[in-house]
C-alpha cells in the first residue's frame, strides 16, 4: 500500500511541474512567474515539502532549457520547502502562504544573487537586489494558490485528495 501512495505522489508531482511549466510559458508577465508560486502552494499542501521541491525543480529546469536564466530554479525551490514544512506542522494555509513568500521572496532572491553573478557576470551591487522582483510574484501567485486550496477545502475535495495520497 505504501508503494502505491508514493507512486501517486510522484505522478501528482510530475503533473504539478508540468502545470507550472505550461502556465508560466503561455501566461507570461515581464520579470514575474506567479504561476510557479501558485503551484508551489498547491504542492506544499498536497504532496508536502520534498515533493513540492521536486516539482519546482523540474519546472525550473524545464524553464531553463527553454531559455530562462538560473533564476527559474532558485526563485522556485525554497518556497515549497518552507511552505510545505509550515503546512505539515500547522495545517494552516495562510501560514503556508507566508512560507512561500518568505521562501521565494527572500531566500530565493538571496540565493539568486551569487549565482547570477557567477554564471552570468551580472553585478547587481547588492544581495538584496532581487527581492523587489521575487516578492510580488510570490504574493500574487501564492494568493491564487491559497484561493484554490480554500475552494477545494470548502468543497471537501482537499480532504479527499490528501487522504488518497497518504
Amino acid at each position: 500500500m505504501k508503494t502505491n501512495n508514493v507512486t501517486k505522489k510522484m505522478v501528482l508531482t510530475a503533473m504539478l511541474a508540468c502545470l507550472s511549466f505550461v502556465l508560466n510559458t503561455f501566461v507570461y508577465f515581464p520579470a514575474m512567474a506567479p504561476f510557479q508560486h501558485f503551484v508551489d502552494v498547491l504542492a506544499a499542501v498536497l504532496v508536502g515539502p520534498w515533493y513540492g521541491f521536486a516539482a519546482a525543480l523540474i519546472c525550473g529546469i524545464l524553464r531553463m532549457l527553454s531559455g530562462r536564466t538560473i533564476q527559474a530554479v532558485t526563485g522556485a525551490v525554497f518556497g515549497p520547502i518552507l511552505g510545505g514544512l509550515i503546512y505539515r506542522r500547522t495545517q494552516n494555509i495562510y501560514l503556508t502562504f507566508i512560507g512561500e513568500v518568505i521562501g521565494t521572496g527572500f531566500l530565493g532572491a538571496m540565493a539568486s544573487y551569487p549565482l547570477m553573478k557567477w554564471f552570468y557576470g551580472l553585478d547587481a551591487q547588492s544581495p538584496f537586489y532581487y527581492i523587489p522582483f521575487y516578492t510580488p510574484a510570490a504574493i500574487v501567485g501564492g494568493a491564487m494558490g491559497v484561493a484554490v486550496v480554500l475552494i477545494l477545502k470548502r468543497s471537501g475535495t482537499l480532504r479527499r485528495m490528501i487522504s488518497e495520497l497518504n
